[in-house]
């Protein structure tokens, strides 16, 4: 097996050779070029209230508080940070991250941010189509690190990219970065565009505890004019059979038009399908054994969404109907069944 610091030379290697070969372009050779160092600050705001139809229970909560900060130090250098001031009641710092560009195809991500793999899961909540994330998003893949990243943007024909990028990162919690460790956590993927359709596959791999698990995923977007159409599929292979293969699906459309209602101008409404197989976290019971985290459930979600847009601000007032179907044995906790969930979402 090569040790980490033949790795990690073999890694420079790549990146001065594909610096050297790449050829800079007439517009990318300007000695001094011009940048906007001031920083960018966008936010949004989530409040909400949901019902258990079963039971009757309600809830108020603000779900998100987040505050971004962004900008540019130098037409090569960008950085990132976000925290969630209130996930209902908690203060988490989500993002910290800066990046350099080698070439304005090939760039270098460091610092704490989502693995790169998955779809669903890299929506922001200002750009939610339905109030509560799909499994997939929310449940399975729901994965931010600390580590780094390399990605690289092909220079293809007119009307089509592709974007490559792969990372590894500290098999343990964002909060536990004082401990030292022999393995790592890797994730990469690709996204293809062309037209309207967008392309992503990925691959990724975790150590949550102590057993590996090995994940694959793909999905299709179609957009056009005011629909968005998609659908996403990842599987989670535990190693050693330490738990059974989990499977995890999300289909939804959204259509959204124009309309004239107070100060609405926007209007949609979407309708999703989601599931997944039981599913394990990959953390050890006390029997030093994977046990299930999460029962097998469907769910089928339709809502309808009033739109306010106005320079940059947007505002949605938001509601969904969420109809769970579970085993006949699972045992079903007061808000993980059917309910009812109206939010307001401002960002600016």
């Amino acid at each position: 097996m090569q040790s980490a610091s033949t790795i990690l030379r073999r890694l420079c290697l790549l990146i001065l050779l594909a610096v050297n070969l790449i050829p800079v372009h007439a517009d990318d050779a300007d000695p001094k070029p011009s940048v906007d160092i001031l920083p960018k600050v966008h936010g949004v705001i989530r409040p909400r209230w949901e019902m258990d139809t079963k039971g009757g229970e309600s809830r108020f909560q603000l779900r998100d508080a987040r505050v971004t900060l962004n900008g540019n130090l130098s037409p090569a250098i960008d950085y990132f940070f976000q925290t969630n001031f209130c996930d209902r009641g908690k203060v988490l710092f989500l993002d910290g991250w800066g990046r350099i560009a080698f070439t304005p195809a090939l760039k270098l991500q460091a610092g704490q941010f989502r693995l790169p793999y998955g779809t669903d899961c890299f929506r922001a909540p200002l750009n939610y189509f339905f109030a509560n994330r799909s499994f997939i998003g929310g449940t399975m893949n729901n994965v931010r690190g600390v580590g780094a990243k390399l990605s690289y943007d092909f220079n293809l024909p007119a009307g089509s990219t592709l974007l490559v990028e792969a990372g590894a990162f500290n098999p343990t919690v964002m909060s536990e970065q004082n401990i030292w460790v022999k393995t790592l956590a890797y994730a990469g993927k690709a996204v293809y565009n062309i037209g309207n359709v967008h392309l992503s596959a990925g691959a990724e791999t975790l150590i949550p505890d102590s057993i590996r698990i090995n994940s694959f995923t793909g999905s299709a977007t179609w957009t056009r004019g005011g629909w968005t159409v998609e659908g996403e599929y990842i599987t989670k292979h535990y190693i050693h059979d330490a738990y059974k293969t989990a499977h995890g699906y999300n289909f939804f459309a959204n259509y959204a038009f124009p309309v004239k209602a107070g100060v609405f101008n926007e209007a949609s409404v979407q309708a999703r399908f989601d599931g997944m197989t039981a599913y394990s976290n990959g953390t050890r019971n006390k029997e030093g054994r994977l046990t299930t985290t999460n029962p097998a459930r469907n769910r089928v979600t339709v809502g309808a969404t009033l739109t306010y847009r106005y320079k940059a601000v947007h505002c949605d007032l938001r509601l969904d109907y969420e109809k769970y179907f579970y085993h006949h044995d699972a045992v079903v906790a007061v808000g993980a069944g059917d309910k009812i969930c109206a939010e307001m979402v401002i960002r600016f």
